[in-house]
């Protein structure tokens, strides 16, 4: 959905003549998720850590044409 006021265009999926600029600002890693697995009277423990990559984007304009 794309607003300048007064018109307002709805795109189903996606509008066909709007552009978005955006500039990179940085990558990163999210804090860690550990995920533990244990099966009860087996004796079988797992311990797996999991840190996602992520990446900051600033949103400079938005045209429709």
């Amino acid at each position: 959905m794309v607003s300048d006021g007064d018109n307002i265009s709805y795109g189903t999926p996606f509008i066909d003549s709007a552009e978005v600029t955006a500039d990179v600002l940085g990558t990163g890693k999210a804090g860690k998720v550990l995920v533990f697995k244990q099966k009860t009277r087996k004796g079988h423990r797992k311990l797996r850590g999991h840190r996602q990559q992520y990446t900051t984007v600033k949103i400079t304009s938005i045209k429709t044409g």
